[in-house]
C-alpha cells in the first residue's frame, strides 16, 4: 500500500460487496484494507479463496437497460466505475438475454484487481467481533455466510434478531453428458444477448406423463432436514426446486420448468409441456447449471431424480445442488441513509447482509457503501443517489422500507429484495402518451413504455448525480 494522506478504511468481507466497496474507495484515493477470512477458515458453501467467489448461479440476469431494472443497475454501476461489472464484462459467457459470466475468470480477475490496487491490502483473518473503535471507519459486508461470532456480536450491538432464511444453489452438469439426440439448443423466443446467438440454452423437453412423474419423485425426494433452522421463511427469488413443486402440480410448468417461446428442434410439430433449460456456466462450454433448480435434496436423491429429465438420463453432475443458511440486518430500523448504523456512527453495512437479494443489488450497495465511506474520509456530507435511479430505489428499500409498526412490534416486514421496476417512484402525470397512430394503448404495450420511461430517466439521472451529464 503506498502513502496516503488519508487513514485506512476497514472492509470485513471479499465478497462482491466487500470487493466492490474496497474498489470505490481506493479509487476515490483512500486506502483500504479488506479483511476476508477464506484462506483462513471457509464457509458452507464456497469453494475456494478467490474475492468475489460466485457460490450460485453464474448469472448477473438480464443486461436490458432500456427496459429491465436489473439491466439499468448494470449500466448504473457501469457508469459509476464498478470492478464488478467490468470484470464480469470481461469474463461474459452466451447467455441469451442475461449476463453470464464464467465464474472461476470472473473472481480471478477481481481479485488480481484488487490485490494489485496501490491503495488496498488484503489481510486473510476471520474477524470475530466488531470493528474495534481505533477502526474509526468500517465497513461490514460479510453477506448472507457472515461467521457465527461476528453474527453474534452484530446482534448484540443492534439489538435485533438477524432473520435467517434458506437459499439453495442449482447443480451443475458436464456437458458432454446431455444427449443432444433429445435436447436443442435455443433461446427463449429466439432471443440474442451479450455475447450470445440465440441458442445459448440446452432445452431439455418433457411430455405431460413425463412431468407428472418428475413432480411425484421431487415430493416424494429425501429431502435435507434442517432440524434447527425449521420455521425459517425461504425467499421466493430462490425457493428450492421441491418446495415450489409441493406449492402446485402445476407451479414449475409455469416458473422454471415453462415451456412458452421453445421449438423441439427434433420434434417441431410437438409442444414440449414442459421444458428444463440448462445455462452455460464456464468460458470453455463445458460445463451447465440447471436454471431455476436450487435445491435441498440429498445428493443421492438429486442424482436419481434429475436423471428423470429427457436429456439427463446420463447426467454426470460437476457440482450437485445444496442449501445454506442466509442472516440479514433489520436495515430500516438499523442503518441511515448512508448504511451506517444508528448506534455506532463510521461503521457502514453493506451487501446481501442488508436485505438486499442477488449478485448484482449486492455489489451496489457496496458500490455505494465504500463511495459514502470515501467521502467521509474526505471530510465531505455522502452524496446519496437519486431515488428515481436503480441504485437509489435499493437503497431506499434497504435504509427506508417496510418498518415494524407499533401495532405489531413483534412482526418482521422487512424482506430481501432483488432490484424491480416496485420500487423506483411513480412517473409524472402525463409522461405515458399514447403514440401517434396507436388507437388502442393499454397492457403489455403501455407496461413496456412505463418501464422504458423509467429506465431512461434512471440512467439520465444517475449521470447527473456522478456529474457525466
Amino acid at each position: 500500500m503506498t502513502n496516503s494522506t488519508f487513514s485506512p478504511i476497514h472492509i470485513i468481507g471479499g465478497g462482491l460487496a466487500g470487493s466492490e466497496a474496497a474498489w470505490q474507495v481506493a479509487e476515490a484515493g483512500v486506502p483500504v484494507i479488506l479483511h476476508e477470512m477464506r484462506g483462513v477458515r471457509g464457509t458452507d458453501a464456497h469453494k475456494t479463496d478467490g474475492l468475489a467467489e460466485l457460490v450460485c448461479s453464474n448469472s448477473f440476469r438480464s443486461d436490458d437497460a432500456t427496459a429491465n431494472a436489473v439491466g439499468v443497475i448494470h449500466a448504473e454501476m457501469r457508469l459509476a466505475n464498478s470492478l464488478i461489472m467490468a470484470c464480469a464484462d470481461k469474463h461474459q459467457v452466451p447467455a441469451g438475454g442475461a449476463l453470464a459470466v464464467d465464474r472461476d475468470g470472473f473472481s480471478d480477475a477481481v481479485t488480481a484487481a484488487l490485490h494489485q490496487h496501490p491503495l488496498i491490502s488484503v489481510v486473510r483473518e476471520e474477524v470475530t467481533g466488531l470493528p474495534p473503535e481505533d477502526w474509526d471507519l468500517a465497513i461490514i459486508a460479510t453477506g448472507p455466510l457472515t461467521s457465527p461470532a461476528l453474527a453474534e456480536a452484530i446482534r448484540e450491538r443492534t439489538g435485533k434478531d438477524a432473520l435467517a432464511f434458506f437459499d439453495a444453489i442449482a447443480p451443475i452438469v458436464h456437458t458432454e453428458s446431455i444427449d443432444m439426440d433429445i435436447c436443442w439448443f435455443q433461446s427463449r423466443y429466439d432471443k440474442v444477448g451479450p455475447g450470445g446467438t440465440g441458442k445459448d440454452y440446452i432445452n431439455c423437453p418433457l411430455d405431460e406423463t413425463q412431468y407428472n412423474a418428475f413432480i411425484d419423485a421431487l415430493i416424494a425426494g429425501d429431502a435435507v432436514g434442517f432440524k434447527e433452522w425449521e420455521g425459517t421463511p425461504y425467499f421466493d427469488g430462490c425457493l428450492p426446486i421441491e418446495v415450489m413443486a409441493e406449492r402446485g402440480r402445476e407451479t414449475l410448468r409455469h416458473g422454471p420448468m415453462k415451456p412458452m417461446g421453445l421449438t423441439n428442434a427434433h420434434n417441431p410439430t410437438v409442444k414440449p409441456y414442459a421444458v428444463v433449460q440448462l445455462r452455460q456456466d464456464n468460458a470453455l462450454g463445458t460445463l451447465y447449471n440447471m436454471v431455476g433448480f436450487q435445491t435441498k435434496l440429498r445428493y443421492g436423491a438429486q442424482a436419481e431424480i434429475f436423471r428423470m429429465i429427457p436429456g439427463l438420463q446420463n447426467a454426470e453432475f460437476a457440482r450437485l445442488g445444496g442449501l445454506h443458511r442466509n442472516t440479514y440486518i433489520h436495515s430500516p430500523t438499523l442503518l441511515d441513509h448512508s448504511l451506517q448504523l444508528k448506534a455506532r456512527p463510521g461503521l457502514r453495512f453493506a451487501g446481501q447482509i442488508t436485505g438486499c437479494e442477488g449478485y448484482v443489488e449486492s455489489a451496489s450497495i457496496g458500490l455505494l457503501a465504500g463511495r459514502f465511506a470515501a467521502a467521509e474520509r474526505k471530510g465531505e456530507t455522502p452524496s446519496l443517489p437519486p431515488a428515481t435511479t436503480a441504485l437509489g430505489s435499493l437503497l431506499n428499500h434497504i435504509t427506508g422500507g417496510h418498518i415494524v409498526s407499533d401495532e405489531e412490534p413483534g412482526k418482521r416486514s422487512f424482506q430481501p429484495m432483488n432490484i424491480n421496476f416496485g420500487l423506483f417512484p411513480e412517473l409524472d402525470p402525463g409522461s405515458i402518451v399514447k403514440p401517434e397512430g396507436v388507437k388502442r394503448f393499454r397492457g403489455k404495450d403501455k407496461t413496456i413504455m412505463k418501464r422504458q420511461l423509467v429506465s431512461a430517466r434512471a440512467l439520465a439521472h444517475c449521470k447527473d448525480w456522478l456529474g457525466l451529464a
